[in-house]
């Protein structure tokens, strides 16, 4: 069992808040956090469908029942249960009411139906870098085709049992929750395919092409894979700078493991050789420095800059007007050329460009305002404005 660092922040909330949502991927340890940090709660799960209509039978009777704190997993399944937590903590502000869930859009609907500006919104990703602890013992291959789930580390679970297993549940019950898919062996092609994307644009018109579906349908199942967890679109970097710069996102998987076994990887010697490698440890990367924000309560900063001009910066990121830009390589060494792009964005964006960095598989490392090194184990938000 691993302490996970989005419990400071939901503990703080909760001294203030009388609703808390926690959303995220299957399996990423919502429930396990939840119980850890409110052991006298009652903890429900409306994923038990007699549990579930036993609460649709008279819901204010049933919060009535839980009024020294209650954990309703899956609250996105009973809509209907909103506006009767909406009437509860209204008339009573010491109730103590958290909210989770796997599907983003469906509990945000029914928050922003009936509990908005009532609600403190959470997100917990699969297990960080920091949190696992234990890195050094793993090569960067071993941690990318394990993945970060917590299942497969803090139970030994096969990591392919693991993600076949998340598959399973996600295309045969999730989706069906979420709406009609009526292939479900082409939208798992789809899912593949978007692992073949990691760390490119976005393009829904050749993805139609290649599956037979509309580009509608391709833009409807991208936005199922983003409300699930399953796959985050990093947007373009935009400024009035004068550049033509690129509008299309980008696509990453929130858990790498997840991306390496629908492409058919393995092992981490398989991985070691493969021709995706240095776009899933981007991928790795890039979902760190979401596990970040979110963990400490914030929505993400980041975004990738990329012109007509083929100048490219991995990622932006935004704190008000000031900004860092780094460049992420799987590579053990440096070299000059990994600045190029850097250099360019500095002289760009002047002052505003508070550092540059490469992120990297190496040892060495340089901390220092521009053209930095670090290895990727060891990053950290650097927030100019964090209250020490």
């Amino acid at each position: 069992m691993y302490l996970r660092t989005l419990q400071h922040e939901l503990l703080k909330l909760s001294a203030n808040w009388s609703v808390i949502s926690i959303t995220g991927p299957r399996q990423s340890g919502k429930t396990t956090l939840c119980k850890i940090a409110f052991p006298n709660y009652s903890y429900v799960n409306l994923e038990h469908i007699p549990t579930r209509s036993e609460v649709a039978k008279d819901p204010a009777a049933f919060l009535d029942l839980h009024r020294n704190g209650v954990v309703i997993d899956e609250a996105q399944l009973l809509p209907e249960l909103f506006s009767y937590v909406q009437i509860a903590v209204d008339n009573d502000k010491s109730r103590r009411i958290v909210l989770s869930g796997s599907s983003d859009f469906l509990l945000m609907k029914n928050i922003t139906q009936s509990l908005a500006g009532r609600v403190a919104v959470l997100r917990l990703l699969p297990l960080s870098i920091n949190e696992l602890g234990i890195t050094d013992n793993y090569s960067t291959d071993e941690l990318m085709f394990k993945g970060f789930l917590p299942a497969i580390w803090g139970d030994g679970r096969n990591a392919e049992f693991v993600h076949e297993s998340y598959l399973s549940t996600y295309v045969e019950r999730d989706l069906r929750q979420l709406t009609k898919v009526k292939d479900l062996e082409l939208f798992r092609k789809f899912m593949t395919l978007c692992a073949v994307r990691i760390g490119s644009e976005f393009n829904a018109m050749s993805l139609s092409n290649e599956l037979g579906v509309s580009v509608l349908t391709i833009k409807s199942w991208i936005g199922l894979l983003e409300a699930s967890y399953v796959c985050y679109e990093l947007p373009p970097f935009f400024k009035n700078i004068g550049k033509r710069l690129v509008k299309t996102p980008k696509i990453y998987f929130y858990d790498v493991g997840l991306a390496c076994h629908l492409l058919g990887i393995q092992s981490a010697q398989q991985l070691a050789t493969h021709p995706l490698r240095g776009s899933l440890f981007e991928n790795m990367v890039v979902s760190e420095m979401l596990k970040w924000r979110f963990n400490n309560g914030q929505r993400s900063n980041l975004s990738f800059y990329r012109d007509k001009g083929q100048h490219e910066v991995d990622i932006i990121q935004e704190f008000g007007n000031e900004l860092r830009a780094y460049e992420i390589k799987s590579a053990t060494m440096l070299t000059s050329d990994f600045y190029r792009n850097l250099k360019y964005i500095k002289k760009l964006l002047g002052d505003s460009i508070l550092s540059t960095q490469v992120i990297y598989d190496g040892k060495d490392e340089w901390n220092k305002p521009e053209e930095g090194y670090i290895n990727y184990r060891n990053w950290k938000e650097d927030n100019p404005y964090a209250v020490t």
